[in-house]
């Protein structure tokens, strides 16, 4: 059994309102810098259009007096582009800590990516709300990438082996308390929106389009070549004809190779976008210095071997800024175009490629875990008062005191002791009232399962949990096009279900109101022989339902199920629930009283 080490550092309560006033305070402060830098370029270019003045109608001064001018305009158009950038960056830091004063507060859902794309065909992230408007990823996701996206995504909807959880966890304490690090990861490349990694991925994922050193050396040649041909022309030293000759050699030589420069062209052009914000990331990574195992490996991956990722990438984004001037600039393009620049460019860019596009997905995956883990190192810091779980390979066991959901604030959010498993019942059957808490209770033990087998904080005074595969129907509904109603898709999903449960890992269900599509007779006899599979498999789980005829599964299951339920009492003609889960079965339903409440005569 392995017990997490318990962590503790400065409330983010009284840090984040901290820093929020510094960042205030900077962006004032850099206001009242741009502002005068403003006045100082207006000032360097009325003086300059002065000394022009002077100097070329009135002949007052010498014209080499417009060059001062000129060069403090220059100048300070180079000062204000930084103080707009230093600017954008305290407004980004800012808010930053607003979001996260929004999260302590629970106001947090709506804003930023909601992982919306990573729903499909998932067996059970639309159950426990891990992605979309509100999700678990929606909290958790500090990412400046989409491979950080990425990789956060496949965390939450993949559980890890003991060994790989545990390196996750210690990662996570190192980097919890490290604030300044995570803020410079999460305020980069401020003028960009969440980078296309995924672009880059795919091109370094191709082959190089096979432009050699050769073939450079060609392009250079031809064009030295030309410059000097031209230039001579223009002295009068070189016959037109030769020049015209020598420019049909070259269209040549650039014909051969024109599908290749094109194709290495495009593909850099759909990918170079965020290689400022990759190599930043990069710049940032590299400077740290990490202890915990998984962090350390991931430094040494990216510093090792000589050069440092971020120089390979800044050469990169060099050659890629010069194509990008290459192509939209007119008079580059005029100049360049008979020296084959852009041939010459797209070889540069083409070995590139081939020197470094292997090691590029490497480099990816490793900002898009350093990303990963701190986000679950801002949710552990965030709340600091949630344990890791306490890993166990003798399971399945799923033993939990006063868990909750993560997704409700602590204020919302009511505690239960859950048991499964171990030395307890391998079944709980819940019953309980409308709206009493019994799909909420679920999805906090399922929310809780995937982030602590993800490698992040639980939502519990304590977890023991042992690796489970998970299977839900939380949320199951019917499906128009494929003509399947609700009762149908629910049993497609409790067969796929019952074929986990018969696979390597143990399996942890979560069945709301089984079978509630059917009638009573059916459901339960249906409901048993479920249950009685998934128990024989070793699976264990909660199911809930209204029937209390399926309470009496109890009975015949013996020691390995339990009953308990929620309740509800009316309180001057509300519903009032305390959200307690309790032993037994209810002896009490609600829905009388809530037809009667809304004003039908029952």
């Amino acid at each position: 059994m392995h017990v997490p080490v318990m962590h503790s550092w400065p409330d983010a309560r009284s840090e984040y309102p901290r820093r929020i006033a510094i960042w205030s305070e900077a962006i004032a402060r850099g206001e009242r810098i741009h502002n005068l830098v403003s006045n100082l370029r207006l000032a360097a270019a009325g003086t300059g259009a002065a000394v022009a003045w002077l100097a070329f109608v009135r002949d007052a001064v010498s014209p080499l007096w417009t060059l001062a001018p000129l060069a403090g305009f220059l100048v300070l158009v180079v000062v204000h582009a930084r103080v707009l950038q230093r600017n954008e960056r305290a407004a980004r830091a800012r808010r930053l800590y607003e979001r996260g004063v929004d999260r302590l507060e629970g106001r947090w859902a709506g804003g930023g990516p909601d992982g919306a794309r990573y729903l499909a065909d998932h067996p059970y992230a639309r159950d426990l709300d891990l992605f979309g408007h509100g999700s678990l990823f929606q909290l958790l996701d500090t990412a400046r990438t989409e491979a950080g996206q990425d990789t956060l995504a496949d965390w939450l909807r993949r559980p890890a082996a003991i060994d790989e959880i545990l390196e996750r966890q210690a990662a996570v304490l190192e980097l919890a308390p490290q604030i300044g690090f995570r803020e410079a990861l999460a305020v980069i490349a401020a003028e960009a929106h969440v980078g296309r990694t995924s672009a880059l991925d795919r091109w370094a994922a191709l082959s190089p389009v096979g432009l050699s050193l050769a073939v450079g050396a060609l392009f250079a040649a031809s064009g030295a070549v030309t410059a000097v041909l031209v230039t001579a022309a223009f002295m009068g030293r070189a016959p037109g004809s030769v020049v015209l000759a020598w420019l049909l050699i070259e269209i040549a030589v650039a014909a051969r190779w024109r599908r290749q420069v094109a194709d290495a062209v495009r593909r850099i052009d759909t990918a170079s976008g965020d290689l400022s914000l990759f190599r930043e990331l990069l710049e940032t990574i590299e400077g740290a210095v990490f202890e915990a195992p998984w962090l350390a490996a991931l430094h040494e991956r990216l510093v090792s071997g000589g050069v440092r990722p971020s120089r390979h990438i800044a050469r990169l984004q060099s050659i890629a800024s010069l194509l990008d001037q290459y192509q939209h600039n007119p008079y580059f393009r005029a100049i360049g175009t008979p020296l084959l620049a852009g041939g010459m460019l797209a070889v540069a860019i083409d070995r590139w490629h081939l020197a470094h596009g292997p090691a590029l997905a490497g480099w990816l995956r490793a900002v898009g875990e350093l990303e990963a883990l701190a986000s679950f190192a801002t949710y552990a810091y965030e709340h600091p008062a949630d344990p890791f779980p306490t890993l166990t390979a003798a399971g399945p066991v799923f033993d939990a005191k006063a868990i909750a959901h993560p997704l409700l604030s602590g204020s919302e959010a009511v505690p239960n002791d859950v048991g499964l498993g171990g030395s307890g019942s391998q079944v709980l059957i819940v019953s309980g009232s409308n709206m009493s808490g019994k799909s909420t209770l679920l999805r906090a033990v399922g929310v809780n399962v995937v982030l602590g087998l993800a490698g992040a904080p639980v939502r519990a005074a304590s977890l023991v949990l042992s690796p489970v595969a998970l299977g839900a129907t939380v949320r199951v509904e019917d499906s128009l096009l494929a003509g399947e109603s609700r009762f149908y898709s629910e049993i497609l999903r409790i067969r796929a279900i019952v074929e986990i449960a018969r696979g390597p890992l143990p399996l942890l269900f979560l069945l709301d109101e089984i079978l509630h599509g059917t009638n009573s007779y059916d459901r339960r006899i249906g409901a048993e022989a479920i249950i009685r599979a998934l128990v024989e498999a070793g699976a264990i789980g909660l199911i809930t339902t209204h029937d209390l005829a399926l309470t009496e599964l109890v009975a015949t299951l013996g020691h390995r199920a339990a009953n308990v339920h929620f309740e509800d009492r009316i309180v001057d003609g509300k519903m009032v629930f305390d959200y307690l889960m309790r032993d037994g079965v209810v002896e009490r339903s609600n829905a009388l009283a809530l037809m009667r409440a809304i004003g039908l005569d029952v």
